[in-house]
């Protein structure tokens, strides 16, 4: 992977994205080019116009007049390319920072699914928000503003020295301690601002972290260290923040104050030069409104470099982000199969931590239609048999296949198209009940759709909503119950009949009533289709032509019901324990 941690590799990179757009670019510094020249001859058609004034009743109407034709132009000239620069400008930031942003959500896309399981969500959210807006203000936009500003030097100088080649030497000699300044200062504020923005992603994934389980903190009393917690990471955030700030609001007044001291220099020599008659006073005049130009430029561009480092800071962040290493690339592995409903599973295994074994030499092979259910204590692996079927992650060792072909040698696309799956932790999105269920099947119709509620027993709470199958479901489905919400994640997989179920803990939020027409429409869904079942409670699993118990990653036993009851051993400890528990209440 290549690395972009100096400054210089990193606005290469941000000048990468913007290179489609280079005509802009171009546009914007050819108008400031123009604009710069025609703003630095105001003066010297100025300084012309008070020589014109020689005393009383000794002035040159006619050259005065021409002298502010001249100037009315330049002004209007100058104000005109002001505006195309400002327009070239954000026409290119603006179309930059939507690639930049595209090009992260493209990357979250096809990372893996443990890239961002160990990445705090929040500080994902920050980068792909916070951090970006930041390059636009500051990166972006102060490049144009950066050129403007040294344009403006260059000619001021320029000037200076064909009015007067002395004092204009005397300007140049004092430039490079205002430089040194600002130098001085930037290297500091960098570190600053770099860490700042590390603080504030952690701060945006507490921030997520916190908002997304109120109930759970509301419900152990964990306010007060929630809140302890904030403080901490706030403080933190502060105490860089005032330093940062500190460094950078350190650069404009030094720079102020060496420009103060160039203009008193400019002023002091000048008039003494007018006295001695090298320069007229309208010469003189003109130098003092280019030193004034020449100042004012430092004074911007001191507080762009305070942008720019915050800026690179951030674009480290985001391409840290970029440079994540995507899931292998499958475009061309098999694209169709035709899935019999037969799974294998040979010498598996798998860690999420290399240090620390979970599941060590698994085999299975599983028939087609067959019903499989997958039982054991929590952490035995149970979730974690899942997410290798279906790939979310890749085995260490030994192979997977459906149909006799390794699900390695196939899209991703094509294998996880072959099941349907409901989880305990349900999903919806923002948008009405039909858009909900139709999510992984957008050209169904709405009969279909509505079979599909009927058939989970979902369509009669959804006909009790306020609009029907109309009704807008909130982020997250936050204006439902727990087991509505289950229910239409249930109609979901109904509605695309696929040739292979999973359901792990599916109606684990559902009261018992409902459970059992559930479990009734959810038979005839698996008839003929090859099923895989993670429940805790032993009772719904009864039915299964296998049971899988599992225990710190192994299979430990296997039967059906019956037969694991009659060993003796560990699912009939595990069974009767529930039912012992059960009666005791």
């Amino acid at each position: 992977m290549t690395s972009y941690d100096d400054k210089e590799s990193i606005l290469r990179r941000i000048f990468s994205y913007a290179k489609p757009y280079r005509i802009y670019l171009f546009g914007a510094l050819l108008s400031s080019l123009i604009s710069v020249t025609l703003s630095l001859l105001i003066p010297v058609f100025i300084g012309k116009a008070i020589d014109y004034i020689i005393g009383p009743d000794n002035v040159d109407f006619n050259g005065v007049l021409n002298t502010l034709i001249y100037l009315a132009v330049f002004i209007i000239g100058s104000t005109m390319f002001q505006w195309v620069m400002s327009y070239c400008t954000n026409k290119i930031t603006f179309l930059t920072i939507k690639d930049l942003r595209s090009r992260v959500f493209d990357k979250l896309s096809f990372i893996s699914l443990e890239m961002i399981d160990n990445t705090p969500h929040g500080n994902i959210i920050n980068t792909m928000v916070n951090d970006i807006d930041t390059i636009s203000d500051g990166l972006l936009q102060g490049f144009t503003q950066l050129f403007s500003g040294l344009m403006t030097i260059l000619g001021t100088i320029g000037f200076m020295l064909n009015i007067n080649l002395g004092i204009g030497i005397m300007v140049i000699l004092l430039t490079p301690l205002s430089l040194f300044v600002a130098a001085f200062i930037s290297k500091r504020t960098y570190n600053k601002f770099t860490e700042q923005t590390r603080i504030k992603g952690e701060m945006g994934g507490l921030i997520e972290e916190l908002l997304g389980n109120q109930e759970l903190i509301k419900s152990f009393s964990y306010e007060d260290r929630s809140i302890d917690r904030f403080k901490e990471i706030n403080g933190r955030l502060h105490e860089c923040g005032v330093r940062a700030q500190f460094y950078s609001s350190l650069t404009n007044p030094s720079t102020r104050f060496v420009n103060g001291v160039v203009y008193a220099a400019v002023g002091i020599l000048g008039a003494f030069s007018a006295i001695r008659g090298n320069i007229s006073v309208g010469q003189l005049s003109s130098f003092l409104s280019y030193a004034n130009q020449y100042t004012k430029p430092f004074n911007e561009i001191s507080g762009v470099i305070t942008e720019l480092q915050s800026a690179l800071a951030s674009a480290k962040r985001v391409f840290g982000l970029i440079d994540l290493e995507p899931e292998s690339s499958d475009e061309d592995m098999l694209s169709d199969l035709e899935c019999d409903g037969r799974v294998s599973l040979t010498d598996v295994a798998f860690s999420y931590q290399k240090d620390t074994s979970l599941i060590e030499g698994l085999n299975l092979n599983v028939k087609p239609g067959s019903r499989i259910a997958i039982v054991g204590p929590t952490g035995s692996g149970k979730t974690t048999v899942i997410n290798l079927l279906m790939r979310f992650y890749d085995v260490d060792k030994g192979s997977i296949k459906v149909s006799d072909v390794d699900i390695k040698a196939m899209k991703r696309k094509t294998l996880r198209s072959m099941y349907g799956m409901v989880l305990q932790d349900t999903w919806l999105f923002e948008g009405t009940v039909w858009e909900n269920i139709a999510y992984g099947r957008s050209d169904a119709t709405k009969g279909e759709i509505i079979s599909a509620a009927k058939a989970s027993y979902a369509h009669g709470f959804i006909k009790r909503l306020p609009n029907g199958y109309d009704t807008i479901i909130t982020q997250n489905g936050g204006n439902l119950s727990q087991g509505q919400r289950q229910l239409l994640c249930i109609a979901r997989v109904m509605l695309l009949k696929p040739p292979m179920l999973i359901l792990d803990e599916a109606t684990s939020n559902i009261d018992t009533r409902t459970e059992v027409h559930i479990q009734k429409a959810f038979a005839k869904l698996m008839k003929g289709r090859t099923s895989f079942i993670v429940a805790h409670r032993l009772s719904t699993i009864k039915e299964s032509d296998l049971i899988l118990v599992m225990n710190q990653g192994n299979i430990i036993e296997q039967g059906s019901h019956e037969e694991l009851l009659d060993k003796k051993g560990f699912y009939h400890n595990l069974y009767n324990s529930q039912f012992q528990t059960a009666s005791k209440l």
